[in-house]
């Protein structure tokens, strides 16, 4: 498939290095061994089981976070991934995130425990994002010829050194992918090409705008479909 048709880059947390390997700014080997360390350096953050995630419904991030910031002598979580108008995640050590899960069941606000064991993209992460620093520093990033939309600032970036940067404070920082779809919506993108596995940020970005096209590519067939379509 034509990449170079494409106008921006865009990947979910993880999904952010394969953005940048599909663009032929970080090679396919050099995003294998990155993404490995770190996998290894978030999962070690925290100890096994102490962490964990809560995707909650029905609630915007601004309505959440307002409530998180009320009830944070009671409970320490934070919001790590703010997926779409009314899904966002939240992180925080196991116990907290129990507590405010008891709270918002109080209030008939639907959530629900993740199954994860560690509480990504939030303070937590620190441990790993210091330890990725030299790795991300030292990896080669060509000039990208088309701009990535990053995950921290939810806007375009074409600078190897910006996007160092960036990898390295997404370790911790949330991932602000409603704000990403906005911005490339804003700018004029009505066709969305989600290279799977699976389609959840197919599902996410049509509950952002549902007057968007988006098409999953999880199959050869898939490919020839876009292709002929």
């Amino acid at each position: 498939y034509d990449f170079k048709k494409f106008k921006y880059f865009a990947g979910h947390s993880l999904g952010e290095y394969s953005a940048l390997a599909c663009v032929g700014s970080i090679s396919f080997e050099d995003t294998l061994k990155i993404l490995q360390k770190r996998g290894k350096f978030m999962q070690e953050a925290v100890p096994s089981g102490e962490g964990s995630m809560l995707a909650v419904l029905g609630i915007s991030s601004r309505e959440l976070d307002k409530f998180l910031q009320e009830n944070n002598a009671k409970y320490q979580c934070f919001i790590a991934n703010d997926n779409s108008k009314h899904q966002v995640v939240v992180s925080g050590l196991k116990k907290d995130i129990n507590l405010l899960s008891n709270d918002l069941n109080d209030k008939k606000i639907k959530n629900l425990i993740l199954s994860v064991s560690a509480p990504f993209h939030c303070k937590y992460m620190k441990p790993a994002s210091e330890k990725m620093t030299n790795y991300i520093n030292n990896l080669k990033i060509n000039k990208l010829e088309k701009p990535i939309i990053s995950n921290v600032t939810a806007q375009e970036t074409v600078s190897p050194v910006e996007i160092k940067s960036l990898l390295i404070s997404q370790i911790e920082k949330k991932v602000r992918w409603l704000e990403c779809v906005e911005y490339m919506i804003n700018n004029g993108i009505k066709n969305f090409v989600e290279i799977g596995p699976g389609k959840v940020l197919s599902g996410l970005i049509k509950r952002i705008n549902k007057n968007v096209n988006v098409n999953s590519i999880n199959s050869e067939e898939d490919i020839k479909l876009i292709i002929n379509d």
